[in-house]
């Protein structure tokens, strides 16, 4: 039994340290959602952020766009040219993506200063790919409404876990301790 732990031992460290990681910063966000509740955003600071970036690039792009919040449920309306297109809610907004895309980081990391920057970099390289991504869903469901579900279900999540799986394969392949041990 101890042979197989030893063996094991890089697998079982990544994977403790992933959840570890995941769950404190979990937590930590839940805790900055429920307090978000009695703060003067609504839903929340970074919900209510990407919206109106998102209106901000939409607009800069030439389609005329207004966010407001939404009355029945934590979410802001997205309306393009007058047509309510879709609702952004915290889902949207990257930072739970974020937080999986710093886990593993965190789970593989290599020299201090390499990992903090990369984590950084990474962060708003997701951030920003997220924004492009509700533009571009906007867009399509503003002109091509009845593939709503394609666009929403599979090609835009595939985009932006497709990036945090690249940068999580960069990572390990250039800059993680496991590629200065074996590489």
């Amino acid at each position: 039994m101890k042979s197989i732990i030893v063996k094991y031992k890089p697998v079982i460290k990544f994977i403790l340290i992933f959840l570890l990681v995941y769950g404190v910063l979990s937590l930590a966000y839940n805790y900055y959602l429920d307090v978000s509740k009695e703060g003067s955003y609504y839903p929340d600071y970074i919900t209510n952020l990407v919206a109106n970036q998102s209106k901000d690039l939409l607009e800069n792009v030439g389609y005329s766009t207004n966010v407001v919040i939404h009355t029945d449920e934590p979410s802001m309306k997205l309306i393009v040219r007058e047509k309510y297109l879709a609702r952004v809610i915290e889902g949207c907004n990257g930072t739970s993506i974020i937080i999986l895309f710093i886990s593993f980081i965190i789970a593989f990391a290599g020299k201090f200063k390499i990992t903090v920057i990369y984590i950084l970099a990474g962060s708003v390289l997701i951030y920003v790919v997220n924004l492009i991504r509700i533009v571009i869903l906007s867009i399509g469901l503003f002109h091509y409404p009845w593939r709503k579900e394609e666009m929403h279900t599979v090609i835009f999540p595939a985009i932006i876990y497709g990036i945090v799986f690249l940068l999580w394969m960069f990572w390990v392949n250039r800059f993680s301790k496991l590629k200065t041990k074996n590489g």
